[in-house]
């Protein structure tokens, strides 16, 4: 894996976290009642992007750590996701690998 897959790969497993733990322990301005005027009632009432941040970084670096090992040390193959068998036959160098 190069420098720029490995990045690319920390990017995407990121940002999947952050979408994932961005609604966990939300409490709205609806829930709380106190809804400010010309905001939506399910907006945050207190947001703390640094705190959320430094938690899904944490969680993401474990998850890339995990799926890096996995790619780099050729447990999974794209071969092996070649359901369709539309990559043709295994060449000789492949094949010893």
């Amino acid at each position: 894996m190069s420098i720029t897959s490995a990045i690319v790969l920390f990017a995407v497993v990121w940002f999947l976290v952050l979408f994932i733990a961005l609604p966990i322990r939300l409490e709205t301005q609806g829930d709380r009642g106190e809804v400010e005027p010309g905001t939506h009632a399910g907006a945050p009432a207190e947001f703390s992007f640094k705190r959320k941040a430094k938690l899904v970084t944490v969680i993401a670096v474990v998850i890339w750590a995990v799926l890096a090992a996995i790619i780099t040390s050729g447990v999974i193959k794209v071969r092996d996701f070649d359901w369709f068998h539309r990559m043709g036959p295994v060449s000789s160098e492949e094949a010893g690998k």
